[in-house]
């Protein structure tokens, strides 16, 4: 197999790699308001193609989770490819990307279930957008009943120094 020569977009997820403290926002149902979680991201480089970051952060209700985010740029597709685990749920979430016209979001399409149908799927984004180098946001969206992307969490990440 040829070695891969690392591209731009190989070079865009190592802005991924450090450590973050995170604080997320989200609603937990419906008629909930919104919870902040706070925690820890470590991530790192799988040498010059991937990057692998894992979150730790309190759950709702007691205990910790574990994250686990996996990205590559696929040189064949030219697509940004990804998964995301975590220990709350059995779903593994499998991305398919690209960068917007600017080059600051990594837009991640992907699939997975649906909030309000037990055993339906729904479409899903999450938006890695790099304010600056040592701050970001990922922004998760679904549709919403107009068809618009609607947000429901927002997790803003600080470069640990």
């Amino acid at each position: 197999m040829k070695k891969v020569e690392p591209q731009n977009e190989h070079e865009w997820l190592k802005k991924l790699v450090g450590n973050w403290t995170s604080e997320m926002t989200a609603a937990m149902g419906p008629d909930q308001p919104p919870e902040t979680i706070r925690g820890t991201e470590a991530g790192r480089a799988i040498g010059d193609i991937w990057v692998v970051a894992e979150g730790r952060s309190e759950m709702p209700g007691g205990g910790v989770g574990t994250t686990l985010f996996q990205f590559g740029y696929d040189v064949a597709k030219q697509r940004f490819v990804g998964t995301f685990i975590g220990s709350m749920m059995t779903w593994m979430w499998t991305y398919d990307g690209r960068l917007d016209e600017s080059g600051k979001k990594l837009i991640l399409d992907t699939e997975g279930p649906d909030f309000a149908v037990e055993g339906k799927t729904s479409k899903y984004q999450d938006v890695i957008e790099f304010v600056d180098d040592d701050y970001r946001t990922l922004t998760s969206q679904m549709p919403g009943p107009d068809g618009q992307w609607a947000e429901f969490m927002k997790i803003h990440y600080r470069r640990v120094k």
